[in-house]
């Protein structure tokens, strides 16, 4: 179905459900042969051609399906029913791939060699004739002979080569072209010019980013609209999980784990089981989730700062005592002035 989405815009199955209403299976059905429209109260319906060569089928013809019996994945589209193909918006882009492909399958399937003029000084009876053996003679296969020519004849090569059309060049740059319609990096279809060990992580990281969660978002929202009731949308909830396409290198992973642990946030069990690790027991401490004894909340560091302020008044008031009781007492008449004999 994810074809079905990158290739014609839409992403189709119908929906089996029990009599309860519970869903028991999706049949993808083809985006060519789905028609969506409106009905005159405005409710989306679906008009599906069934061929006779489809599997469990005996008669062609259209089936009607409500909109509770489908499960739709649009991509970018403007009408609010069907998404836009990507390739029918791209045409022109993809088509000078194709004819630049066909281009250089001509060019090497003629031996390399470019087209020309056959220039003879008098007047040709046969020219078709002369084509003909000329064609047979030097073009394919035989293309790297020698050839002769007869009665003042020239050839002329008039076709430009591939070097100076730019064909390498022009390939290149729609690779590039097309990988920029479904957003993927290069790198990911072969061009590593731009590409390094330094930036090719994360490129690769851009790529889920920027390229697979716009797509994640459109089939999570799609399911939980179509597949779950009222009830169930309170209690479960579609989540994709790309945790694997994210891992980073080694290092990195372990850096990251440490300071989960040393946190509190992450288990032993926790860790292993994201390196595909068995579990350690719980008796064994698998479950033990640690953080660093020296740290503390915020309102008992308040408490222990106001505890701290307490206890110096006490110490304040003692070293005063202690200080008037070291002051030595002044003996009486110590202050009498004495006239000088």
């Amino acid at each position: 179905m994810m074809t079905h989405l990158l290739l014609w815009g839409n992403a189709y199955a119908q929906i089996i459900r029990n009599g309860k209403g519970e869903v028991l299976g999706l049949y993808p059905l083809m985006p060519d042969r789905m028609k969506v429209d409106r009905d005159d109260k405005g409710k989306i319906c679906y008009e599906y051609f069934v061929s006779d060569s489809d599997a469990g089928t005996e008669k062609q013809g259209i089936v009607k399906l409500n909109e509770s019996d489908v499960l739709h994945i649009p991509g970018l589209g403007f009408d609010g029913l069907v998404g836009y193909s990507p390739i029918a918006m791209a045409k022109n882009a993809i088509g000078m791939a194709i004819a630049t492909e066909e281009y250089g399958a001509k060019f090497f399937a003629n031996g390399a060699t470019p087209s020309g003029i056959l220039e003879y000084p008098g007047t040709v009876k046969d020219p078709e004739a002369m084509r003909e053996s000329w064609s047979k003679g030097f073009s394919g296969g035989n293309s790297h002979k020698i050839a002769i020519l007869e009665e003042g004849m020239k050839y002329t090569p008039i076709s430009i080569s591939p070097n100076e059309a730019q064909f390498l060049e022009t390939r290149k740059f729609q690779i590039n072209e097309i990988a920029r319609i479904f957003r993927v990096p290069p790198h990911m279809v072969g061009d590593l010019e731009k590409s390094s060990f330094s930036n090719i992580e994360q490129q690769s990281l851009e790529f889920v980013k920027y390229t697979l969660d716009p797509w994640v978002a459109r089939w999570e929202q799609s399911i939980v609209r179509r597949l779950f009731n009222e009830e169930e949308k309170k209690k479960y909830y579609v989540k994709f999980n790309v945790d694997g396409l994210l891992r980073g290198d080694y290092q990195s992973r372990m850096n990251g784990y440490a300071i989960g642990r040393q946190n509190g946030w992450m288990s032993a069990k926790d860790i292993r089981e994201l390196e595909n690790l068995d579990r350690i027991p719980s008796e064994d401490g698998g479950d033990l989730y640690l953080i660093n004894g020296n740290m503390l909340t915020l309102n008992r560091a308040g408490a222990f700062a106001g505890d701290e302020g307490e206890e110096e008044e006490p110490n304040e008031e003692v070293l005063e005592v202690e200080e008037s009781s070291n002051e030595k007492p002044k003996r009486r008449g110590s202050d009498r002035t004495h006239p000088i004999p």
